[in-house]
């Protein structure tokens, strides 16, 4: 398969590295000192103890990489509505977009029931000015939900920590063929890869899980397990996780697990630093809208409360404006 990659760091590095090793046609859309480092020594990943390194070809102009099968973006958010208009060089009439990337999608609400009370489809924490939406239609979308944990210590290094599940999905739900031959191609490079008939109701539900924990962890500095055991920011994580569970239930993505129940399943990965954590300490921009943004925006707009997502989302993107990890107001 022809692949592309749009974005060569943790995520994006890891199924390059993985479907190149796997023998895809892979190539990448990077710049700067990871391109660079692609070129001179391969992307390299570490997982097991072990270094291993493909040979991909990467470039910082999508005219050169040319139409492709397959494109996954692994960007944060707030890169996509300038990166989009770059990636149409990749895109032609059957091309597949699966983005591989964290919280709300621009399409989320594209997909719902005609009778829905939400009317207006348009997220515009996501996508205020429609760029996305324009340059990345419905119809050439796959959903993806990641579940597994990487970094990348230093440009072109990407290293695996645990998990290495991949759910595709239509974002209209049921099946598709094009869906079942990407997870055939993510389970060549070795992923546990899903096809979803609910793409949407797999988006919220790890969404519910992680919409807390990045930014308290990127707030308080504690990893997994601190954050999890503070009986305080426990309860307080627990009434927000509630919030964003009465909004799913109004938009078809009902969640039946407790708040307690996804805790403890998180207590069982054992400590670790959240992406979000990972983005402050390297003093990099936190993806604080898909997140958190998108979730109140959408409880707004269905006259639900929502006062601890609100005080999670302020005081988080104040730490954040404060030490320029996040726009200004305008």
């Amino acid at each position: 398969m022809k692949i592309a990659v749009v974005g060569l760091g943790a995520v994006g590095g890891l199924i390059a590295a993985r479907l190149a090793a796997a023998r895809h046609e892979v190539s990448a859309l990077t710049r700067g000192a990871t391109l660079a480092a692609v070129r001179a020594h391969g992307l390299r990943l570490v997982a097991g103890g072990q270094e291993t390194s493909v040979a991909i070809n990467a470039d910082d102009d999508a005219h050169a990489l040319g139409v492709q099968e397959l494109v996954v973006v692994a960007l944060k958010g707030q890169a996509l509505a300038d990166a989009g208009a770059s990636v149409q060089a990749l895109l032609g009439s059957k091309t597949v977009v699966m983005p591989a990337m964290n919280g709300v999608p621009w399409w989320f609400l594209q997909t719902l029931p005609a009778a829905s009370a939400l009317t207006d489809r348009r997220l515009t924490s996501i996508d205020p000015d429609g760029r996305i939406a324009a340059a990345l239609p419905l119809e050439c979308v796959l959903g993806c939900v990641v579940h597994l944990t990487c970094s990348s210590p230093e440009p072109g290094v990407i290293r695996h920590g645990f998990g290495d599940r991949l759910i595709v999905g239509e974002p209209s739900g049921g099946a598709s063929t094009r869906a079942a031959r990407v997870r055939d191609a993510l389970a060549d490079g070795g992923f546990t890869a899903e096809a979803s008939s609910d793409i949407r109701h797999d988006i919220w539900y790890k969404l519910w899980g992680n919409m807390t924990m990045n930014p308290v962890s990127a707030l308080t500095g504690a990893p997994s397990d601190r954050i999890i055991d503070d009986p305080l920011v426990h309860a307080f994580m627990l009434r927000t996780m509630d919030e964003a569970q009465r909004i799913g239930a109004q938009i078809g993505c009902p969640i039946t697990q407790s708040g307690e129940e996804r805790m403890a399943v998180a207590r069982q990965l054992g400590s670790f630093r959240t992406s979000m954590l990972q983005d402050a300490m390297a003093g990099r921009a936190l993806e604080l809208d898909s997140l958190v943004s998108a979730v109140r925006e959408i409880g707004v707009r269905l006259a639900l409360p929502t006062p601890n997502i609100d005080a999670l989302l302020g005081l988080t993107r104040l730490m954040a404006r404060e030490r320029g990890l996040y726009p200004s107001a305008a």
